[in-house]
């Protein structure tokens, strides 16, 4: 009887897997990512001034504008019986109707000689991204001196 010799197979090396393909899955996956995400517009940095710790004796040579934003996110301007209502909407980020409030305020103050001041009053029920659209709008017409209040008349 005759032996037969089994030979061994050459491949005593690792297997390898080819990781190419998997590296372009990753790109492509990064890239539809980046594609299909939302870019949320950048927020406007607004540098307020916060009250001074003494009052001053000093009056303004125009009344400081006051706005108020309800637990619903509408946005009024105004004190007492002159509040009037400008923005409504709380899921749209544009306040137009206040962009232009605020540019007439500021331009008018301005013109007089005096620095434009705004005091705001927020809701506890609001939510932040209302505030910050209300601060926004602030930045965009030039105003800084911004200070946060809970008195409502």
């Amino acid at each position: 009887m005759a032996r037969h010799k089994k030979s061994k197979a050459e491949s005593d090396a690792e297997p390898e897997l080819d990781i190419s393909s998997l590296i372009d899955v990753c790109f492509l996956l990064l890239i539809y990512f980046l594609v299909t995400s939302t870019i949320t517009p950048r927020e406007t940095d607004l540098g307020m001034a916060l009250p001074a710790a003494a009052p001053s004796n000093e009056q303004p040579k125009i009344e400081p504008k006051f706005i108020r934003v309800d637990a619903a996110g509408i946005i009024y301007t105004g004190t007492g019986a002159g509040q009037q209502q400008l923005d409504s909407d709380a899921g749209d980020r544009n306040v137009p109707l206040l962009d232009s409030e605020l540019d007439l305020y500021s331009q008018a103050a301005r013109s007089a000689g005096s620095n434009p001041l705004v005091q705001v009053y927020v809701d506890p029920g609001a939510t932040q991204q209302r505030v910050i659209d209300v601060l926004n709008s602030l930045a965009g017409a030039g105003i800084t001196s911004v200070t946060f209040t809970d008195l409502v008349e």
